[in-house]
């Protein structure tokens, strides 16, 4: 009797999570530039004061200029940039759900940011006040797959997360699902 109460309360109500910056592609990459910059900084920095500090790499043979000054200079900016991959993982940029409300008539979009006055993005949209939901989809070198809550004034909010697309019987069932529980049209499947 509970789970029946249960699902008659959440189905006016409709909530999807957004996965942030912690994913599996963003730990690798970060761990592999990280690595990367090191070494080449090491190397580097190795040839400068002819001491080995790469156990495994003889680059006390290696010209400080104009070698060495590359190698701590690509070192740096491959650190730079590890350094933020990291940052963006810890804060989980991007994070955020949709939630959708027939009880309300309103739809939240709520999305982490960056650290700061703007940390999160939070949108309220009133059920009423939508066309339709759209999809975009673009096959070929860079796949676009995309989900949108198209406004009646033509403003298009978009819904997926960011990252590898969907695939396309996963978005097409996401988005008719959604513009049946919105009651709204599906633009864009042809």
């Amino acid at each position: 009797m509970m789970k029946y109460i249960f699902n008659i309360f959440m189905i006016n109500k409709k909530k999807d999570q957004i996965l942030g910056s912690r994913r599996f592609s963003n730990y690798w990459w970060a761990t592999i530039t990280f690595i990367g910059g090191i070494s080449f900084f090491l190397t580097g920095l190795s040839s400068y004061v002819k001491l080995e500090l790469l156990p495994f790499r003889n680059s006390i043979d290696i010209l400080f200029i104009p070698q060495g000054v590359i190698m701590v200079f690509y070192g740096t900016l491959a650190i730079s940039l590890s350094i933020f991959l990291w940052l963006t993982i810890i804060w989980n940029v991007g994070a955020g759900y949709n939630e959708f409300n027939n009880d309300s008539g309103v739809i939240t979009i709520f999305r982490v940011g960056f650290p700061g006055k703007n940390r999160s993005l939070l949108l309220e949209y009133r059920i009423k006040d939508i066309q339709a939901i759209k999809i975009d989809i673009k096959d070929g070198l860079t796949t676009k797959r995309e989900m949108y809550l198209k406004t009646k004034d033509d403003r298009e909010i978009p819904l997926t997360r960011v990252g590898q697309p969907l695939r396309l019987s996963e978005i097409e069932k996401q988005a008719t699902e959604l513009a049946k529980f919105l009651g709204v049209v599906l633009e864009g499947i042809d």
